[in-house]
């Protein structure tokens, strides 16, 4: 990197840090290279004379602390390069582990074309990784908000996703009985939490995909009714969870209510993450 763009970033690494931007380094690296149209390996490439003044710009958005997905429009997951912008939840990199598991649990079903619902689906992020991954599974994706559709429209067009607007909750009754795994992550913070939710979730992301009744689980309370109605005997359901809520989710999919095997799972940073359980019965 030449010595004008070494300093610039420097510069804008304590800045960023100063405003509490969890990681300082990274985000003053990948905005210079959005901005300076390189790849963030690729930095030591741009001139002295190449320096663009828009990346002051770009980093007074994120000190601000508008999400760096934002300003960039793009959001990488597993190996997906999603479209992402105000008025979508950006996807996460603990919701890779979540998505992990459920590509290993369809590949284990005896199904040769499996049948997946992406419940609150967002960016899409969920749906068209599975979509990618599991080559022959038929992926629906339902979604809600309005302002999100419109960032989950660009991501499915020309993929095999089947998206579908409407409530996760009362969706694809078509479907009742046929499916083989549904996954979600869907709003899970509790409204007393407000407060404690980082500046870029709080005030970008949309407040239909974070908060979810007083405990937090509301959401999840119906989605274990939709998981149920439309899986078959033995399908399988996944949902992301906060960490603190690990003791309580599993308890939802409840041998009265038809569940079987509920059990917690951590992330990589083995934090309680997502629950996941069997239907067994009506």
């Amino acid at each position: 990197m030449r010595s004008i763009l070494l300093a610039e970033v420097a510069q804008a690494t304590q800045r960023l840090a100063d405003a509490g931007v969890p990681s300082p380094r990274h985000d003053a690296e990948e905005l210079a290279a959005f901005v300076h149209g390189v790849k963030r390996g690729q930095l030591h490439t741009v001139a002295d004379e190449d320096f663009d003044a828009r990346y002051w710009e770009a980093i007074a958005r994120r000190e601000a602390r508008e999400p760096l997905q934002h300003i960039t429009g793009l959001a990488y997951f597993r190996y997906l390069e999603l479209k992402v912008g105000p008025g979508v939840f950006t996807p996460r990199p603990e919701t890779e582990s979540v998505v992990e598991w459920a590509i290993g649990a369809v590949r284990a079903m005896d199904v040769v074309e499996p049948l997946i619902v992406d419940l609150c689906s967002g960016s899409g992020a969920i749906a068209l990784a599975m979509a990618q991954e599991v080559p022959r599974a038929r992926v629906h994706a339902v979604e809600l908000d309005e302002g999100a559709l419109v960032w989950t429209r660009k991501n499915v067009e020309g993929s095999r996703v089947r998206l579908h607007a409407g409530d996760a909750l009362t969706a694809l009754p078509e479907l009742n009985g046929q499916v083989d795994l549904v996954i979600s992550n869907p709003p899970y913070i509790p409204l007393t939490e407000w407060e404690y939710v980082a500046p870029e979730a709080r005030d970008h992301d949309p407040e239909l995909a974070l908060f979810s009744g007083q405990d937090g689980l509301d959401t999840i309370r119906g989605i274990e009714r939709t998981a149920h109605r439309l899986l078959r005997h033995g399908g399988v359901v996944v949902v992301e969870h906060a960490d603190t809520q690990g003791g309580q989710v599993p308890w939802i999919f409840t041998e009265e209510r038809g569940w079987a095997d509920a059990a917690d799972h951590p992330d990589l940073n083995n934090r309680p993450r997502f629950a996941t359980a069997r239907r067994v019965s009506r």
